[in-house]
């Protein structure tokens, strides 16, 4: 028996309409992931805290609250505190906390260097405003630095340097890169997220493309040779968050002048503590030096 069939011209509407269909929730599809992606990106690189614990009144320093803006409209927070002289440390942290687990380390380089010490939160950390992303972050420290130079008691032609820790090294490259300063220090830097993510999770990154999960770049390897600023390269030795060959590779491809400064013993957060008073004279000896 034969078994006939009729097409009706329904069935040429669901030829044309099932691959829309199947475009559409692939496209949806693709949203959602890219949407979890990014989320992903950012829960892997950045651990802010909002309370802040501590401020420099607590260890004895006089200090100025400071509010500012960035470029989009969001509100960061700062300390300023005056040192002996006139040359001014502006310095971007890490990726976790917030300025309020830096208070310690602002009164020994206050101490021991005579900087004024600017310090702010970049957005999403303390109580600074907005979500942290590598973007926002950026105009962070372009705000920072032209609030900076809008103080009349900073000497922002001859007398502003950079100070990166971690993530914030990769800050301080990227203003480095279209600027000049009297110096830049790099402390405990990685060449660029990626390269760490590889590091950190190098089965997941031959399964999964890291360009699929880390967005951001913070390339720092990428740009330090467009850095015209005398550069300072401190690291621990016995650092096992970014390996001491990132920094040396970075120290490598920098211009000169340049310095590198290894610090046998230390890790990724005890550089000033291991490090102690020969690390601060490293400090104070580049800041010091002849302007770049």
């Amino acid at each position: 028996m034969r078994w006939l069939t009729s097409v009706g011209p329904g069935a040429s509407v669901w030829k044309v309409v099932w691959p829309l269909i199947i475009a559409l929730v692939a496209l949806s599809l693709l949203a959602l992931l890219t949407r979890q992606l990014k989320l992903l990106d950012r829960q892997l690189i950045f651990f802010p805290s909002r309370e802040v614990v501590a401020d420099p009144g607590d260890v004895g320093l006089a200090f100025e609250e400071v509010r500012f803006q960035a470029a989009d409209g969001v509100t960061l927070h700062g300390w300023f505190v005056q040192g002996a002289g006139d040359t001014t440390l502006l310095w971007f942290h890490g990726n976790a906390g917030n300025i309020g687990d830096r208070v310690e380390n602002i009164l020994l380089l206050n101490r021991a260097v005579g900087v004024n010490v600017f310090i702010f939160d970049y957005r999403g950390y303390g109580l600074s405003e907005g979500s942290p992303s590598e973007k926002g972050m950026y105009l962070d420290a372009e705000a920072a630095i032209s609030y900076l130079k809008s103080r009349p008691d900073v000497n922002a032609e001859g007398g502003l340097v950079l100070f990166g820790r971690s993530i914030g090294a990769a800050v301080a490259v990227e203003m480095g890169a279209g600027q000049d300063f009297r110096g830049i220090i790099l402390e405990s830097p990685f060449t660029s997220l990626k390269a760490m993510a590889r590091r950190s999770h190098p089965v997941l990154s031959r399964v999964i493309p890291v360009g699929l999960v880390v967005h951001s770049k913070f390339d720092s390897l990428a740009k330090i040779s467009r850095v015209t600023s005398p550069v300072m390269v401190v690291h621990g030795d016995a650092d096992e968050t970014v390996p001491v060959e990132m920094g040396v590779a970075l120290f490598e491809q920098a211009s000169e002048p340049k310095r590198l400064y290894l610090i046998r013993g230390a890790n990724h957060n005890n550089t000033y503590l291991v490090g102690g008073e020969e690390y601060f004279e490293a400090l104070r000896s580049f800041v010091d030096g002849p302007a770049g």
